[in-house]
Formats: structure tokens, sequence, C-alpha cells
């Protein structure tokens, strides 16, 4: 109103004979401007606009006054007819990330593998969690063919260990007690004394090994935890354990004109496998240790997988080992830092040791004094102890041990070398350290790139068959080869038929020159030396 009141105003003051004067002096622009003003006035005038704006102004004034502000009471929600779903992300549900789009050599999708075809993947199942029993080993077979297949091959290869040795029961047993443990030093004492700057007789050159296309299989669907070759030169057997529980047994070399059920597949496991032995005089048992807190035993006489151990407080079980002079004793880590020895005979746990503040990644006795053992921990240490005198009674169990090895970060490994001079632990700090001397007392690093990703297990250094190189994955699809007594990386061993990132190794006990190399798609490349 007060703008229309204005404008009336200004119209009123433009007819007057003064200012008719002045507009005659204005622009053409301005006289158009103004024209237009009184021309819209006098439309808005005839059409009674700005009597209906009043009375819309004293209808809106009145609305205010009458508008009640009473608090009306609260309604009741209705109750949703189907239960609220919380969104959460794959990691806090223990499912691994979605991997569409990345190459095969990282594929890690739950899926489980068909029988007509173990590699072949079908719908993601539901992750259901093994029963705490014995499993039939003819349920838990997931390969082609038969389960027994398997069965017979260890069968066989069992009679032939027996006759090669052509030992007797009383034998066997006089052999294992003249193997036991003696009082001696804690410490080794060699009678020559390793000095890494000079070489070993005869040490294996790396640069003479070769990946040939029938030394390649995909051996479990699913990236590989754990590697291992059946320690006996009468079959050549390689056996790798999974993030989804599954044992793949590859028989490299079939005899007797074996052709098909060169792999065989079986899942006895809920979770990954973190741990697999052999012992030399019992080759019949495998045992594998899970996170799912499961300790399990072939058993080629009943056909099953039986339980040997199950945790109690339903902790992971992170490492796996068996004592070199004794088959009954398993040296298990669990939970955040425990170590146990499980009885085979007694059928239950005989020691405890709280050795770390956390997990414990790796267990490994020295093969020239099994008395010393040598753990490694992501709490950044590795520890040698005497297995004779454990005494933990602190907070700080490193502290108790014979002689440790520091890191700045999580250690992933602690492995003796073959003639039990030297040890190479492998940490997540860029360093592979190695403790060499009579009593250990010598120390280095040796810079190395151990990064991986999240698709790629953590890379662990092992020694070869002598006390001079070492072998640890790489990132670029090669293997790379340290050298102890130039205390740096020397070679890398690469091949067209290696299309994936191999970051487990295991190198065969009997066989000089074979490497097992282990990827996270499932994948096994054996390394083989030119004759």
């Amino acid at each position: 109103m007060e703008i229309s009141a204005t404008f009336n105003g200004l119209l009123q003051l433009t007819m007057s004979p003064p200012v008719k004067m002045a507009m005659e002096n204005l622009p053409e622009y301005e006289r158009r401007r103004l024209e237009n003003i009184k021309r819209n006035s006098e439309m808005m005038a005839s059409l009674k606009i700005h009597s209906h704006v009043a009375d819309l102004s004293v209808a809106s004034k009145r609305l205010r006054v009458e508008k009640s502000y009473k608090q009306s009471p609260e309604k009741k929600k209705p109750k949703p007819e189907a239960p609220i779903v919380i969104r959460r992300s794959l990691r806090t549900r223990g499912m691994p990330p979605d991997s569409s789009g990345l190459p095969q050599d990282f594929n890690e999708s739950l899926v489980k593998p068909s029988r007509s075809n173990p590699m072949k993947s079908s719908s993601s199942p539901k992750k259901d969690l093994m029963p705490s029993k014995p499993l039939s080993m003819k349920e838990t077979y997931e390969g082609e063919g038969s389960h027994l297949v398997l069965v017979e091959k260890l069968s066989r290869l069992t009679r032939e260990t027996k006759a090669e040795r052509g030992e007797s029961k009383e034998e066997k047993r006089k052999t294992r007690s003249s193997n036991s443990c003696t009082k001696l030093d804690p410490w080794l004492k060699l009678e020559e004394p390793f000095d890494p700057s000079v070489k070993l007789e005869e040490p294996l050159d790396p640069r003479s090994l070769h990946l040939y296309d029938d030394n390649v299989a995909r051996v479990v669907p699913g990236r590989i935890f754990s590697v291992r070759f059946f320690p006996t030169t009468n079959m050549t057997m390689v056996v790798a354990g999974n993030k989804y529980g599954h044992l793949g047994f590859w028989d490299v070399k079939p005899q007797h004109r074996e052709e098909k059920d060169v792999i065989h597949l079986y899942q006895p496991h809920s979770a990954p496998i973190s741990g697999i032995s052999m012992h030399p005089f019992s080759l019949s048992k495998v045992y594998s240790s899970c996170y799912d807190g499961f300790l399990r035993m072939i058993n080629i006489e009943s056909e099953k997988f039986e339980l040997a151990y199950s945790s109690t407080c339903g902790d992971s079980l992170y490492s796996l080992a068996q004592h070199p002079n004794d088959v009954n004793s398993l040296y298990v880590g669990e939970g955040p830092g425990g170590l146990n020895i499980f009885d085979q005979r007694m059928g239950k746990i005989s020691m405890c040791w709280p050795l770390h503040v956390a997990r414990i990644n790796s267990i490994h006795f020295n093969p020239a004094n099994t008395n010393i053992m040598a753990t490694s921990s992501t709490d950044g240490y590795a520890c040698l102890w005497d297995i004779r005198n454990i005494n933990i009674k602190d907070e700080h169990p490193e502290q108790r041990a014979l002689r440790t090895v520091k890191h700045s970060r999580a250690v992933q490994s602690a492995y003796f070398s073959p003639c039990g001079s030297c040890l190479a632990t492998t940490s997540l700090d860029d360093n592979i350290g190695v403790i060499c001397g009579a009593n250990f007392e010598d120390e280095f690093m040796i810079p190395n790139d151990n990064w991986t990703n999240r698709w790629v297990s953590s890379f662990r250094a092992i020694w070869g068959w002598d006390d001079t190189h070492l072998f640890i994955g790489n990132m670029k699809r090669k293997v790379d080869v340290l050298s102890v007594t130039q205390k740096r990386k020397v070679y890398s061993l690469e091949s067209p038929n290696m299309t994936a990132i191999p970051c487990r190794y295991d190198a065969h006990p009997c066989n000089v020159g074979m490497l097992a190399g282990a990827t996270s798609g499932g994948q096994v490349y054996i390394w083989t030396a030119s004759i």
C-alpha cells in the first residue's frame, strides 16, 4: 500500500505544469518509463487490486491473532511391520571386501566350489561353523573322483616308508629314546661357529632354479595361508591351506599311472588355516590348525578328520609346529600370545606358556639342538627359548627369553637355518633380521620391501637348503633371493609361467632345489633346480 501511494504521488507530481515542462527536456527513455508507470497504475486502479490486497492483509492479521498455540497430544508411532536392518560394513561382519573388477589372481569371494569343478564358483554360500566333532573325509571332500584316492596314497606312503627304514617297533622305540632331549647347554654350541663372511661348501646356486609350466596348479580356491611339502622322497606332494578352511593335496608327480585326481580338495575347517604339520616319522597323520580354534588330524584308518584339540576359550589358533624328536607333541600358538603343548597320547594340553603379549605367528625348532625354540609375534619380538627351562611370571615375557630380536612392527616369522647356526626374522618394518654366532650374539638387518596389500598374505622369508640364502616374495611377481654373507638381495627369480604373487613358501626338506610358492589366488608354483 505504501508503495502504491508513493507511485500515485509521483504520478500527480509529474502532471503539474512545471514538471510537464521538465519532462519535455527528459530523454526519450525516461519519458517512456514514466508513461509505463502511469499506465500500469491506471490498470491496477481499474481492477481494484489495491482494495483486494488490503482485505487479504486484514484477514491474515486476524488469523495470526486467533491461532492457538496449545500443544496437541503426541501421536504414537505405528510399529514397523518388518524389523529394521542396520547397515553394517563387510569388515564388521567378518566378510571379505567386494572383489569385483579385480584380476583373477586376487579373487577372494566367499564362493564354495562345486563337486564337478572344485575351482568353478557358484552362488555364495552361508558361512557355517564346523561342528566340534570328527568329520568324515567323504562329507568334507569337494574334489573330483573319490575321496579314497588320498587315503590309498597315504597308506601306500606309510608302507613304503616302513619298508625303506626296515625298522621293527623295538628299534623305533630305541631310536626315539636315543633322540629324546638330554641335558645340554641351553645355547647352541657348534664345533665350527658360523662365520657370515665364509660360504658353505658347494652351496646351491639360486640361478639354477626354473619354473616349468607343468609345475603350476590351482590347488585351492582363494588365498593360501599355509603351504608344506610332505617330508619324504617317496612322493612329491604339496599340502596347501586357504582362507576358507580348505586343504588341498597336490600330487605333483603321480605314480602307478595315476593320470586323474592329482588334486584332492577337502574342507575340514571354516576359517583360515594357520598351520600344517606332517612329521617325517608319521607321514599318515596330517595336522592342521585354524582360526576357528580347532586342531584336526587326518585318520586314514577311520577316514575322518579327527578333532585333536579345541580351544576351551574360543580363541583362534595362529601357529603350529611338531617337536622334531616327538611325533606326539604339538606346539600351538593360541590366543593373544599363549603357547600350548598338546600331547596326542594324553589327548589334552600338557603345558601352557604366555610367551608374548600378542599372537604368535610362527614356531620353529633348531635342527641342531631341538631344545631351542624360536617364536615370532605381532608384539614386535622374535624370541629364543629353552623349552626345558621356561618360567614366565611377569607382564614382559620377552625378558625371560634366551635371546630377543626387536623390530619396530609385527614380526611375521622366525626360522632357523638348515644347520641351526642362524635365525632369520621377517617384520613389517621392511627388514629381515639375522642373528648368528655360537650364542647368536651377532645381529644385523637386511633391508627388504616386505609390504603387501590387503589381498596378499604377509611375506615370510625362508631358508633354502644351506645357510647362505633366503627366499621371500616380491610384489612384482618375483622371488627375491637374499644373501646372508653379502647382507643384501642378490637375485630375483622370475618366469612367464608365474602370473600371480607368491607370498608363502616352503623348501622341500628332502629334495634339494625344490621350492614351492603359494599365491592369494590358490595357485602353487614349484621351482626346481636344473640338472
